[in-house]
């Protein structure tokens, strides 16, 4: 076993791209720090998010986030917003589901929630979380389990583990959407 070449790499993916895909797209509300907001970014165009709904939340393309971001910025779509419940009506409107990723009363495992279908899954500031308005607004609240005394989880570490477990599910069920 070896590293994949460049040109390996590019086959592997190409394969992967074509299993198909459900829509996807993050709502995220206050994230501030240019460096989550970086890696975020990252994340997202490596698996392919349609969409990022930015609430008061920092710019892709702001100099420190793209930095991080290593220059994926430009493979996603993004529109800004002054409050909660524009950006969930856009994401409404634009056809998806959304799904909390937030530590709170009545949530449900993460891997046990449906996040098969078009699906915006919404995640919160780096010290309080998602908005009430935000979290009031989902339509399932979804949390990722956590065995260690650390009781939560940096908001890029969330974004990441909760796209990968929606693309995951999507692969899983044998989606074949383009």
């Amino acid at each position: 076993m070896s590293q994949l070449d460049s040109t390996g790499l590019k086959r592997l993916h190409r394969e992967w791209r074509r299993r198909g895909h459900e829509r996807l797209a993050l709502v995220l509300d206050r994230v501030q720090n240019p460096l989550n907001m970086g890696a975020i970014v990252r994340t997202a165009s490596a698996e392919r998010v349609e969409h990022l709904y930015l609430i008061e939340s920092a710019s892709p393309d702001a100099p420190k986030t793209a930095k991080t971001a290593m220059g994926t910025e430009r493979y996603l779509a993004w529109s800004a917003f002054d409050d909660p419940a524009s950006a969930v009506d856009a994401a409404r409107h634009d056809g998806y589901r959304i799904v909390a990723v937030e530590l709170a009363s009545g949530a449900r495992p993460l891997h046990e929630s449906d996040l098969t279908g078009p699906v915006a899954l919404a995640l919160g500031n780096e010290n309080h979380g998602l908005s009430a308005a935000v979290l009031e607004s989902c339509d399932v609240v979804g949390f990722i389990p956590q065995l260690g005394r650390v009781g939560s989880l940096n908001v890029a570490a969330a974004a990441a583990i909760a796209v990968y477990e929606a693309r995951r599910q999507q692969w899983a069920q044998g989606s074949d959407h383009s």
